[in-house]
C-alpha cells in the first residue's frame, strides 16, 4: 500500500522531494540524490521530461527507486503521447507496482532541449486524472473493461498564487471530480493564498502539499519571475536573497522559514532544492 496515501488520508504532515532522472543511462547521479533526500522524505517525485528536455523515463527512474526500497510518485505529462500511449504506460506503471501518479500536462516543447518537436496534448492532466480514475474502477477511456485494473494514488498540481483565483478554484474543482486526492503546488511565497486554497479544497475531500523552491541564486529568481507563469517572487524575497552575502545560505533559511509556515497550514511540504540536496535537513527542520 501507499505510504504517501495511508499518511495523507490518515492526517499525517508528509514530506516529498524530487529527483530528475538523468539524461541517459548512468543512474548515479540520481541514486546520489536520492541518498540525501529520502531519509527526510516520504516519497520522491521523479520528474518526466522537465523542462521540455530529454531524460530517462519517469517510468524506469520509478521502478529503479522502487527497488531500492523507496517510495516514487510516478510523474505522467500529456505533452508527450497520445492518449493510447499514455494508457498503456499508466498500465505499464501499476504493473510494475508504482501506485503515486501527478498528472501533468507538460511543459512547451519549444522551451526545451529538442524545440523542434512536436507538442502532443492529445489530452490535458484532468483528462488524465480521469482516464486512471477509470482505470481504478476496471475500464479505459472507452469504457471498456480492463483484465486487471489499477489503484493509483492521484495526484495533480496546483497553483495557490495564480490569479484570478476563481479561475483558478474551478480547475481545481474540476481536477477533484475527475479523480484527484492530493495536490502538489507551485512555489508558495504568500502563506494567505495557500491557506485560502487549502480552506477552498478540504471540504472537497483532496489533500495539499505546498510547494517549497530553494531560490538559490539571483539566477533561479530571475527565471522564476521570466519563465514560470502565474508566479513572482516577491520584491522583498528576492532582494533578501540578492543582497545576501550568501545567496545559497540566506535561500536555506528562508525555505526553512516557509516550511515552518506550511506546517500549520497544509497538509505537506514538497521541497525543490534545486541542486541543495545536502540541505533537506536543515530545510525541514523538524517537519521530516
Amino acid at each position: 500500500m501507499s505510504r504517501l496515501r495511508d499518511m495523507l488520508e490518515g492526517g499525517e504532515f508528509v514530506v516529498t522531494g524530487e529527483v530528475a532522472p538523468p539524461r541517459g543511462t548512468d543512474l548515479a547521479g540520481m541514486h546520489a540524490a536520492v541518498d540525501l533526500l529520502a531519509p527526510h522524505c516520504h516519497a520522491l517525485n521523479v520528474t518526466d521530461n522537465q523542462g521540455a528536455s530529454l531524460h530517462l523515463s519517469s517510468l524506469a527512474a520509478s521502478k529503479a527507486l522502487l527497488e531500492r526500497g523507496i517510495e516514487p510518485i510516478f510523474q505522467q505529462t500529456c505533452r508527450d503521447r497520445n492518449r493510447l500511449a499514455l494508457q498503456s504506460d499508466l498500465l505499464a506503471a501499476w504493473s510494475l507496482g508504482l501506485e503515486n501518479l501527478l498528472v501533468v500536462t507538460g511543459d512547451d516543447p519549444r522551451a526545451g532541449d529538442h524545440p523542434h518537436a512536436k507538442g502532443v496534448f492529445d489530452l490535458d492532466s484532468t483528462q488524465l486524472a480521469s482516464i486512471a480514475r477509470g482505470m481504478n474502477e476496471g475500464h479505459d477511456m472507452m469504457d471498456r473493461d480492463l483484465k486487471g485494473g489499477t489503484g493509483f494514488y492521484v495526484g495533480a498540481a496546483m497553483f495557490p498564487e495564480a490569479e484570478p483565483w476563481d479561475v483558478q478554484l474551478a480547475r481545481i474543482e474540476q481536477k477533484i471530480e475527475a479523480g484527484v486526492r492530493f495536490f502538489q503546488t507551485q512555489a508558495i511565497f504568500d502563506m494567505d493564498k495557500l491557506q485560502r486554497a487549502v480552506e477552498a479544497v478540504r471540504p472537497l475531500g483532496a489533500k495539499v502539499i505546498a510547494g517549497v523552491l530553494v531560490l538559490k541564486s539571483p539566477r533561479v529568481i530571475d527565471f522564476v519571475n521570466s519563465k514560470l507563469a502565474g508566479l513572482m517572487v516577491p520584491d522583498a524575497i528576492a532582494d533578501r536573497i540578492r543582497r545576501a552575502h550568501d545567496p545559497a545560505d540566506a535561500a536555506i533559511a528562508l525555505a526553512a522559514e516557509q516550511v515552518a509556515s506550511i506546517r500549520d497550514i497544509a497538509d505537506g511540504v514538497h521541497v525543490m532544492p534545486l541542486g541543495l540536496d545536502a540541505a533537506i535537513g536543515r530545510i525541514l527542520g523538524g517537519a521530516g
